[in-house]
């Protein structure tokens, strides 16, 4: 048993629906959460400089003595995933293969859509993880900075929004896809808009409920898992991060309510 937190990072707030399927299928578990908000989005960034951000975010988790680290953001997943798991000690956990995983268990017509940032769909890494998965499997690929930067400034609703969903949608449509990935830990914070303006054509599908099942299997695997002893460290949810004018409390609290009642502003040495 181990009750030393998992620390959760993203470059904003859209790690945060991973964060709340983390905690709803490990209650017990202390966790600590980090958005690089200063640096929001990470997108459209070059792959190596992200993985400089990635390290420096992973410092300061390591330096909070966590046991476990999750990489709540796709674009750092392409970016530093094999490199955090080859520096570190700790089991670390990405979202692209848990989210091509169940994408390519839901399909049926093997034509599944994807809509992401920039710099995930660039990568081609959910096309990698599906083909490695079935490679009768097509993915057709989109990407929707827009999106993105609409949740992380607290748009969670209204003609804007929709709009530009629809704009992402009917090129997806059009090729008839019957699964569609959210390939931005952002997008779940508007899962059920998109699912309402695409009249259920296709199942929307997102990675954070099986990266939380990765994460519980592998506590459990390797000894990890809480001592769910009360009073302890179990319960303990800390929130970071870097910028001074983001929406990350606001929108935290739309939706995790309580559970998020303080998010300290730290700097990280870039």
């Amino acid at each position: 048993m181990d009750d030393r937190p998992i620390g959760v990072f993203d470059s904003g707030i859209g790690g945060l629906t991973v964060f709340s399927e983390i905690i709803r299928l490990l209650p017990d578990e202390s966790i600590i959460y980090f958005g690089d908000t200063a640096r929001f989005p990470y997108g459209p960034k070059n792959l190596e400089e992200i993985r400089h951000f990635v390290f420096k975010i992973a410092e300061f988790l390591i330096d909070r003595n966590v046991k476990m680290i999750v990489i709540a953001c796709n674009t750092a997943t392409v970016a530093a995933l094999d490199d955090l798991k080859k520096r570190y000690n700790i089991p670390v956990i990405g979202v692209i293969e848990p989210g091509a995983r169940i994408a390519a268990q839901y399909t049926t017509n093997k034509r599944v859509g994807l809509i992401a940032t920039k710099g995930t769909v660039l990568s081609q890494a959910y096309e990698i993880a599906v083909k490695k998965i079935n490679p009768e499997i097509k993915l057709f690929s989109h990407a929707a900075p827009k999106l993105v930067e609409l949740i992380e400034a607290g748009i969670l609703d209204g003609k804007e929004l929709d709009d530009v969903i629809n704009v992402y949608l009917l090129p997806l449509i059009m090729e008839s896809i019957d699964v569609l990935i959210l390939g931005c830990t952002h997008l779940p914070l508007i899962e059920k808009k998109i699912t309402a303006l695409s009249k259920n054509r296709f199942k929307v599908v997102s990675s954070a409920v099986e990266t939380a099942e990765d994460v519980k299997s592998t506590l459990l695997e390797l000894g990890l898992a809480s001592s769910k002893i009360e009073n302890k460290a179990g319960n303990v949810k800390e929130f970071y991060e870097t910028g001074s004018k983001s929406h990350f409390l606001e929108v935290g609290r739309i939706f995790l309510g309580e559970k998020i009642r303080e998010v300290k502003r730290v700097t990280l040495d870039i």
